[in-house]
């Protein structure tokens, strides 16, 4: 593919982007915790705060799990139950390429020291792009 300025894009160049977390929106945030934590003998990377917390395989070899705790009446709106946690570390490089692929920005409040940035992909799912840095 060739841009307006002639340069080719990078669609065939191998991207630094990959799932670091696919994210499990719960309400019973507890039960959840433990089913999960347990089912695949993952451990936390940090104690879980706040209802949200990431498991790891310990080994490293597989993509994490993260638990986000949310409202019952969340249920209702439609809201995505999953989503891709997309790590890179050149956030503002890769939603640059992702918009250009479909994906639109989600209209979301930021706090100043939040590592994410929400996208929708074509058919409206949410996707959150993260600053590894």
């Amino acid at each position: 593919m060739v841009t307006r300025n002639g340069a080719s894009s990078k669609l065939n160049q191998e991207s630094e982007l990959r799932i670091g977390s696919v994210v499990i929106d719960c309400v019973n945030f507890d039960k959840m915790f433990a089913f999960w934590r347990e089912a695949l003998h993952y451990i936390t990377t940090t104690p879980a705060k706040g209802g949200w917390v990431i498991l790891r395989d310990p080994a490293g070899r597989n993509t994490n799990v993260s638990l986000n705790q949310v409202q019952p009446s969340e249920k209702l709106t439609g809201r995505n139950w999953l989503h891709f946690d997309l790590y890179t570390k050149d956030q503002k490089g890769e939603v640059e390429r992702l918009i250009k692929l479909g994906a639109t920005r989600h209209p979301q409040e930021y706090d100043p020291d939040e590592d994410f940035i929400v996208l929708e992909d074509p058919d409206g799912n949410l996707f959150c792009v993260v600053d590894t840095k």
